[in-house]
């Protein structure tokens, strides 16, 4: 596929150092390497932690077009601290330089000759209308492309109209049973299933399909009408930080290459525990030590 991802580039400070994130980062990276042409749109400040940002985003294979130098401004940072099972809890630093990415007719241009088989956006990102209207262009600029958003509720990042607006841009969805819950907390609906909650939101938003990640216990995919739950995979988690992400570009890989549905749930599991596993958002993994013996 070619891919569009918008959003932001940062740096994850853990305890024990710095390692370059963000979702929309994490999610192009992993779907280069799952043999995809993944074009990232953002910005770094002119610092040196955007000029090392931008040397890891090519070392890791993303077009960087699109990611932009802003003078005066700091390029994005999280404070990262984990729970004894690995877990983490997110301090994001803002305003960042990826919240002034903008987009000129050029550019608008040039995603449109590009055309993407898919944009993928996140919540995070989209906290102000300026962030919104620029992805909404993005969309506009490649009207073939199918719409993937990955929920990624952060604390103090969303709210229910900047939830809504984005939900009903989205072709297809990813969240995880956390973020399922505070759904239907903040738009006041009854307590229901995942299954439920899935075709409630698919009939609402009009997706296509949505994937709901459950940590170790693995996932559960609605797609179609059809409806998958599928078995994780328990590993020595180091930390989670991007597993989610690599889950995200496991999932829309299988979608895209037709597999039937229980394939694309158990590959996007797999990946997702491997990058779980080791340290970092974007540790190095290769196809072989993630590929599903029925998907080869």
């Amino acid at each position: 596929m070619r891919i569009v991802s918008i959003g932001e580039i940062l740096w994850d400070v853990f305890p024990d150092g710095e390692r370059l994130g963000g979702a929309p980062f994490n999610f192009s990276a992993h779907a280069a390497r799952l043999g995809h042409e993944a074009l990232f749109l953002s910005a770094v400040g002119d610092d040196d932690r955007g000029r090392a940002a931008m040397e890891q985003a090519r070392g890791l294979g993303l077009a960087s077009d699109f990611l932009r130098t802003i003078p005066g401004a700091s390029t994005g940072i999280v404070s990262v601290s984990l729970d004894s099972a690995g877990v983490p809890s997110f301090t994001i630093h803002r305003p960042a330089a990826y919240d002034y990415l903008r987009l000129s007719s050029q550019d608008l241009g040039a995603l449109s000759e590009f055309d993407p088989d898919l944009i993928y956006f996140g919540t995070l990102h989209q906290t102000t209308p300026e962030i919104k209207a620029t992805t909404q262009l993005a969309i506009e600029a490649c009207p073939n492309a199918r719409r993937f958003y990955d929920i990624n509720l952060r604390r103090d990042s969303y709210n229910l109209f900047l939830l809504e607006e984005i939900m009903l841009l989205a072709s297809v969805a990813k969240l995880n049973a956390d973020e399922a819950m505070e759904l239907s907390r903040i738009f006041g609906l009854p307590d229901m299933s995942l299954r439920r909650a899935c075709e409630y939101w698919s009939a609402r938003c009009g997706w296509e399909a949505v994937a709901v990640t459950l940590g170790e216990k693995g996932c559960v995919i609605l797609s179609g009408g059809a409806w998958v739950e599928a078995k994780g995979y328990p590993v020595e988690v180091s930390d989670t930080v991007g597993s989610g992400d690599a889950f995200a570009a496991a999932f829309v890989h299988g979608l895209s290459l037709g597999w039937p549905l229980a394939e694309v749930a158990d590959f996007a599991n797999r990946l997702g525990a491997l990058v779980a596993s080791r340290p970092g958002a974007v540790p190095h993994w290769t196809l072989d030590e993630c590929q599903a013996p029925r998907a080869r």
